[in-house]
This record gives C-alpha cells, structure tokens and sequence, in this order.
C-alpha cells in the first residue's frame, strides 16, 4: 500500500487529492495545523498530524520517524520555503511532488498549445516569480543532492464550493442580482479551468512513479472557454442574463490597484492559455478530464442558497467592481461624444 503524506489537505486542489487517495485504498496523511475547514471535511480514513509546516523542528516532532512513499506539498511558495522543505523531508520520502502553479509560463504567451518546456518568466505576478524560484531551489536539490523531486503545474482549478471567477462569491452575486460585472480585456481571450477532482485524478495517478522524478506535469483540463462564456455560464444557471462591462486589462491594476485580482489578471488571466497534456497522459493513461462548467455552475448556487454566510459578498469587492463598471460607463460617455456625427 502507498503511504502518502499531504502537506495542507483541506484546499480547493488538495483535498480533492487527499480523497482521490484515499479512494484508491492509500495510506493518507494530512499535515496541517489542525484548523480542519468544515466546508471541506477530511474522510476518517486519513491520518490528521498537526504541526507548523514553517517550524521544521514542530514537523520532525511530529513525524517521528514515520517514511512515506510520497510527500506531496501544497504549502510552499518560495525558494526559502523550498530550500526548507528539502532539509525537513530529505530522506523521509521516496517521492516529494512540489505543487507550482501554470502560471510560471512565459507571459504574455508565445505560443499555444502550452508544453511543459514552454519558457518560465512572467514578469507581472510576485506569486508566479516566487513559484519558478521555488521550482528551481527544487531542481537543484535534486542535482545536487539527489532530492526525489516532481513538479506539478496546476492550471486555474475549482471545485463544486469554489467559482473560479475574479471576485469569487461577490461576482455571485452580481450575476445572480443582475447587476453589471467587469470582464477583462473584451471578454473573447480562451481560458482553460480545471475542476479539482480531474486534476487530483491526473497527480495521485504520478504517486510512486519512479520516473517522474526530476520532471515537470501540468494537468489541466481540455475544455477552454472564453470569459464571456464563464460569466454567461454562471448567469444561465442562475436564471439571469450576464451584463458584461470589458475594461482593458491594463486598467484594472491602474483604476482599481488595491484589488487583489487585479495583478493576477494582468499577469494571468488576460492571455488565452490552452496546454498540451500529452506528458500527463503518457505517464498515466488513464487521465481524462470529465467535468464540465456548465455542469458544476448549478451546484455553486446550491453551496450558496445552503450556506449564505459562507458566500456572502465582500463589500469591499462589491465598491472596486462598481468604481471600475461606473467610471468605465463614464469614459465610453465622453469618447461617444468625441466621435465625430
């Protein structure tokens, strides 16, 4: 049996893994502080362990001298944490699966589809600079000192509780009071998302494969929409019709730079990003992605209207959204003016 540790376990990715592991009879692990989120229950099969995966002393503690098959490390973001990582789980583990971020491609993009080799740099997004140091403080631990390490790459990735919107339950709830929602750039750019259960298929089945050390795996899903056809998917299933307002990407970090979405869709979300999954498929046949939008759009609304203090709006949200649709209303008021009769 694959003993596996996970280090989180109660997120949108990895708890879709920690049951995807556990449906296949592994023997999980979840580390983590012990603040278990109710809205994501772990199964009894799992092991809690609780410690602060920043104090690697708390960690050893807490261990003991338990090995693992595969350690797979939700929770590290930067070079320093890697570098960390490395000193606490060396030797503990034949297989440690560092979970990045797609986003660490070249952006603006090159070329579509995107490859695994496709060039790392985005200069926009600290997250996805501090996700390519990490990676390489991984790497080099793996050259130099024979570190068992995997990259997986996820791309945008949701599950039933979780709308991957810019906005998340405030663009709810606009949607569904049909009130105006800001779309970046003009809304035709094809965006892939990625539901959690498909990506945690594609990551559990690289557990124990002795070749995917040293290698990188992006695992998404195939279907790409364009954002109006996020938005209006969402808005179909909430019996409303989508009243999209495009604003130019690069106004968004401009009128609105105190929104924490803003920079990640500088920096992300404004380009078309379409993956090739053929490495993933190769090192395990049996991934196919079988979860749709449209078929998970209702299921939102049903989270929402049975746990409406968990999916209340964010007023603060809800003020940057009306400032970015009203003063773009108003600068299409004075070019309609300028335009010659």
């Amino acid at each position: 049996m694959t003993r596996v540790l996970y280090v989180g376990g109660t997120g949108t990715i990895s708890h879709s893994c920690v049951l995807a592991s556990v449906a296949r009879g592994q023997d999980v692990y979840v580390l983590n502080r012990g603040r278990t989120s109710s809205r994501r229950p772990l199964p009894p099969e799992a092991t809690v362990l609780t410690a602060d995966v920043r104090d690697p002393a708390s960690v050893r503690e807490t261990l003991g001298d338990r090995r693992f098959d595969a350690v797979v490390d939700f929770l590290t973001f930067d070079a320093a944490q890697a570098r960390l990582a490395v000193d606490t789980y060396g030797g503990r583990t034949a297989q440690y699966v560092f979970v990045s971020s797609a986003s660490v491609y070249h952006k603006p993009v090159l070329r579509v589809p995107i490859v695994e080799s496709t060039p790392r740099r985005n200069p926009f997004t600290a997250y996805s600079r501090d996700k390519i140091d990490a990676e390489d403080a991984f790497m080099a631990a793996w050259r130099d000192e024979g570190f068992p390490v995997t990259v997986v790459r996820p791309s945008h990735t949701y599950d039933d509780i979780h709308p991957p919107l810019p906005g998340e339950w405030t663009v709810v709830d606009r949607l569904c009071r049909g009130d105006e929602v800001v779309v970046p750039g003009d809304g035709t750019s094809l965006w892939t998302l990625t539901h959690a259960a498909d990506l945690a298929a594609g990551l559990v089945g690289l557990l124990g494969h002795p070749f995917t050390i040293g290698e990188a795996f992006h695992i998404t899903s195939d279907e790409a929409y364009t954002w109006d056809q996020i938005y209006e998917t969402v808005a179909a299933a909430a019996g409303t019709t989508a009243r999209l307002v495009h604003v130019p990407s690069e106004m968004l970090s401009l009128a609105a730079p105190d929104w924490f979405w803003s920079e990640l869709i500088l920096g992300d979300l404004r380009y078309t990003a379409l993956f090739d999954n053929t490495k993933i498929r190769r090192y395990v046949p049996s991934f196919a992605p079988r979860v749709t939008l449209p078929e998970v759009a209702p299921r939102w609304l049903e989270w929402r209207a049975a746990h409406p203090d968990a999916t209340r709006p964010d007023p603060v949200v809800d003020a940057v959204l009306d400032r970015l649709a009203g003063g773009y209303d108003e600068a299409r008021k004075v070019f309609a003016g300028l335009a010659p009769s």
